[in-house]
């Protein structure tokens, strides 16, 4: 992989009013005209981000917001898709022209502090202004971190890298797959089905992850599809450590698998490393309280082309209606944000989120919390539906403790 990825890369947002010099920050901050700046207010309308390199910080992902003052019909939408930046969002830089520290900007402050977010208050064109001593003593009271700076002439530009780079460590998290799992001269076997929905030429990107963890942890990895396992099994001089497979073919795989070489899917150890697998198990209590004509919430972090055996639209609800024995009411949200309505599910699943960063992927655990419906994910589900889920978390102790006291001693 020649780039960082972009779902792996720390997310910041820039935030403010029309016309506080956000375009002018990025530019400062990157060292090149990488956003459009002009005197006119509103010239950023959607949402736009870039990946980039901010020295010392390394690879991020910055994000340009359309103004929070946005005004009219338009300009309400514009902040509403500014503001859904903020669940995918690891820290967020308020700027704010130096002496207009307004009403809009507080308010914006007060919400993001009732959520616990990472924020970093940026007063800008100090050039042309300075900010009040009252406005900084307003933040100082709610022990707020912020800056002055000039995007014009640079001052406290790189003072403002370094502060960046000091609060990143709070909010970067781990990039482990499962080289915690698997060490050096451990074979790993890597089940990769080519089917329809398989890439022409290439590996999917979950696979690829997976697979480079694996030369990072100068682990010995054996690539194969389903057909070909049990004779990579048997031409093997010592067991593997680990088998992942994609979760569509779990069935299979635990079937060829001996019992005493763990196995787990590329859904699940993704999940592990962006999302929240214990609240994954606990989702699946409800598939036993299904009733007919119920609504299944299916989240794709993405959008793609359906195929006739699509694991979304097709396999998943067709699996879960065999399993439950219920005619079921499924609802497909594919895209970054979860943008229907929640309120009448009964279950929300998500995908397994290769695509999007682990701020996003909470973000989706707390919407489905916030309306009081249990989630779970296509790994855990397709796993528990094929009566491999004890096998396919073995390997995460914790998880498969929570998992025998719900399946196993709670029966």
């Amino acid at each position: 992989m020649k780039k960082e990825l972009v779902s792996m890369r720390v997310h910041i947002g820039i935030f403010g009013k029309r016309n506080a010099g956000k375009s002018s920050l990025i530019n400062a901050l990157t060292g090149q005209n990488t956003a459009i700046v002009s005197e006119t207010p509103g010239t950023t309308t959607d949402p736009v981000g870039r990946a980039m390199e901010i020295l010392p910080l390394g690879p991020v992902f910055i994000v340009d917001t359309a103004g929070l003052d946005d005004s009219g019909e338009l300009g309400e939408k514009r902040v509403k898709k500014s503001l859904e930046v903020l669940g995918r969002t690891d820290l967020i830089i308020l700027v704010c022209a130096a002496g207009d520290f307004s009403k809009i900007d507080k308010d914006f402050i007060e919400s993001m502090r009732k959520k616990n977010e990472k924020m970093l208050v940026v007063f800008s064109k100090i050039d042309e202004n300075r900010s009040d001593e009252g406005d900084e003593a307003w933040l100082k009271e709610r022990k707020l971190d912020f800056i002055r700076v000039s995007s014009k002439t640079g001052e406290n530009i790189h003072a403002l890298r370094e502060k960046i780079a000091k609060i990143l460590p709070e909010v970067i998290t781990s990039d482990v797959i499962i080289r915690d799992i698997v060490s050096k001269d451990d074979i790993c076997v890597q089940v990769i089905p080519i089917d329809s929905s398989a890439p022409k030429g290439r590996v999917i990107l979950p696979q690829e992850q997976v697979l480079r963890d694996c030369l990072d942890a100068n682990s010995i990895s054996v690539v194969v599809q389903t057909t070909e396992l049990d004779s990579a099994l048997r031409a093997l001089a010592r067991k593997p450590k680990l088998v992942i497979t994609d979760s569509q073919a779990i069935e299979d795989v635990a079937r060829i698998v001996p019992m005493d070489i763990d196995i787990t899917t590329y859904s699940i150890v993704f999940s592990r490393l962006k999302g929240d697998l214990k609240e994954y198990v606990k989702g699946l209590k409800v598939l036993k309280e299904l009733e007919d004509g119920d609504t299944i919430f299916i989240a794709e972090a993405c959008t793609h082309h359906s195929q006739a055996d699509d694991i979304g639209r097709v396999k998943l609800p067709r699996w879960i209606e065999n399993y439950t024995g219920k005619k079921l009411n499924f609802v497909m949200n594919p895209g970054q944000m979860i943008h229907k309505d929640l309120q009448n599910a009964k279950l929300v699943i998500l995908c397994g989120s290769c695509m999007v960063n682990r701020k996003e992927v909470l973000c989706r655990i707390d919407t489905a919390k916030s309306y009081d419906i249990p989630v779970t994910n296509y790994g855990i589900i397709i796993s528990h539906i094929h009566g491999a889920l004890g096998r396919t978390i073995r390997v995460f102790e914790d998880v498969y403790k929570l998992y025998q006291e719900i399946f196993i001693d709670g029966e």
